[in-house]
């Protein structure tokens, strides 16, 4: 039902598997990919994420694939990046475990009010006069 959602909102992705959703194969390539030696020179993006490189290079830059039983849209297109990241009551933040909010806190883990706050913040900071060196 989920699936089917999210291609009539024209994503492509990977069909759902039952409880493991693309876990199995993720790490299956991954562990593939740590298995062959690279120098140092070597673009480590194909050993890193081989899963998420073989996903775009089937469905494009925009998709999604399965975490468990949870989709994850993946986001290529700066535009639509930018979107999502300034509409913070559209696009909800997945919950971390609970040891999450105690280890890493700040705004890439605020949702809501909180994350607005911040946000306004520390926006004049990234203003393009204040960034150039």
């Amino acid at each position: 039902m989920l699936e089917s959602y999210l291609r009539r909102q024209g994503l492509s992705g990977t069909p759902y598997t039952p409880l493991v959703g693309d876990l199995k194969k993720n790490f299956t390539m991954t562990m593939e990919a740590r298995s062959k030696p690279i120098k140092l020179t070597d673009d480590i993006s194909t050993r890193v994420m081989p899963y998420i490189l073989q996903m775009l290079k089937t469905h494009g830059r925009t998709f999604f694939t399965w975490l468990g039983t949870t989709p994850t849209i993946t986001i290529m297109d700066p535009e639509q990046i930018k979107e999502v990241f300034n509409k913070v009551y559209d696009f909800q933040k997945p919950h971390t475990f609970p040891l999450g909010n105690v280890i890493a806190t700040g705004l890439a883990n605020y949702d809501g009010e909180k994350w607005a706050k911040h946000r306004r913040i520390i926006n004049p900071a990234f203003h393009l006069e204040k960034i150039k060196v």
